[in-house]
């Protein structure tokens, strides 16, 4: 070992031991470093070098979310600011990267994958969401609970008709009508998900559409997002929240499912960035807030990050168990991407420092108030 490598490692066990991690250690949440180029590179790329190298297999850890949430409890990840972080920021600020033919990029690149991975990780529904566990054991029940904690607190009626910004695979749109009466017109920028949420929705009162949330212009009696505003971008939050003010009626509500964050605005990871999400960023609590003033009464915010761990690790487990079948589309590189990806996802939100809302807002305040389910 170089005396540069070795100097590296060593100021990477000072820094890990204020997370509690060992280098080469025995508990679950120490780390085995294979290929000793990992310090130099994590040093030099920060979590762009981190992710980068464990798709490598310069490094493991039994347990990815323990590892992460460790990591970010300890802030350590402030110690790694390089670069990458700083190109990727000043790109969040100065680029609108969610208008035009950027608004299509993550459909492209993450959602057009192939509905055989999303089929064997998501379980019994294809719903790419948070699950609510208040009272639930198990993923299938999960989301089906949050499917239904939508719809009653959109207080969902036969003959309704609903709109579903960034529809995935129709599975709300389905359960809203099989269950509640409601019609539905979804819609998505991921061609993938279009056909298949045409096909699952066959029969129904339901349309989808490849269509981008600017083009829309008419009128419905409740508007559901659930996980895309995450795509949408600091820019754009405005617009957004124009769109469904213009399309919701006057005596209607709107539910906004996202990702929120504790952090500064417009700050996304480089990894994240380039292999899983692009243009994606995290919005914040003040960035919602103003984005939507004088064009909504807020109803309710409910926060259930914690449920998002619980969901992520169990999506780690079906994508981990269906790999003998998915490894004959996909390459072991992409097995650690996505195998990463989903631990350390769920260590974020283990670390609290990304939250889970639900944002549900009416045009005008609900006359008398409401009783929002929980």
């Amino acid at each position: 070992m170089s005396h540069d490598t070795s100097s590296l490692k060593a100021r990477a066990q000072g820094l890990l031991e204020h997370a509690g991690i060992a280098i080469n250690g025995n508990r679950p949440t120490d780390i085995t470093v294979h290929d000793e180029r990992t310090y130099a590179r994590v040093f030099a790329h920060g979590s762009l070098g981190l992710g980068e190298s464990y798709m490598d297999g310069w490094w493991d850890c039994p347990d990815l979310p323990g590892f992460m949430a460790r990591v970010l409890t300890s802030h350590l990840d402030e110690s790694l600011r390089t670069l990458d972080t700083v190109v990727a920021h000043l790109k969040a600020r100065l680029t609108n990267m969610q208008r035009g033919d950027h608004a299509w990029d993550v459909g492209r690149r993450h959602y057009d994958l192939g509905n055989d991975l999303f089929e064997a990780m998501l379980g019994r529904r294809l719903v790419y969401s948070c699950g609510y566990w208040a009272n639930a054991w198990n993923l299938d029940d999960a989301q089906e609970a949050k499917l239904d904690l939508i719809c009653r607190k959109l207080q969902l009626r036969p003959g309704q008709r609903i709109l579903d910004i960034g529809c995935g695979w129709g599975e709300a749109l389905k359960y809203a009508a099989e269950r509640y009466g409601t019609r539905g017109v979804g819609i998505t920028i991921s061609k993938e998900q279009a056909d298949y949420a045409r096909e699952l929705c066959r029969g129904l009162p339901i349309e989808i559409r490849l269509q981008d949330y600017h083009a829309l212009d008419e009128s419905f009696d409740a508007i559901l997002s659930v996980g895309m505003f995450e795509h949408v971008g600091g820019k754009n939050y405005r617009p957004w929240f124009e769109v469904a003010r213009r399309c919701v009626r006057p005596d209607g509500l709107v539910l906004l499912h996202c990702i929120g964050s504790n952090g500064a605005p417009t700050r996304p990871d480089p990894w994240i960035d380039r292999y899983i999400f692009p243009n994606s960023v995290i919005p914040t609590m003040p960035q919602v807030a103003s984005a939507l003033e004088s064009l909504f009464v807020v109803e309710d915010w409910h926060n259930f990050g914690p449920d998002y761990d619980r969901t992520l690790v169990a999506w780690q487990v079906n994508f981990d168990a269906a790999w003998p079948q998915l490894s004959a589309r996909y390459d072991e590189r992409f097995r650690r991407m996505f195998h990463y990806y989903l631990g350390c996802s769920a260590g974020i939100f283990r670390s609290r420092r990304d939250q889970l809302w639900q944002v549900l807002l009416s045009p005008r305040g609900v006359p008398g108030g409401m009783r929002v389910p929980r």
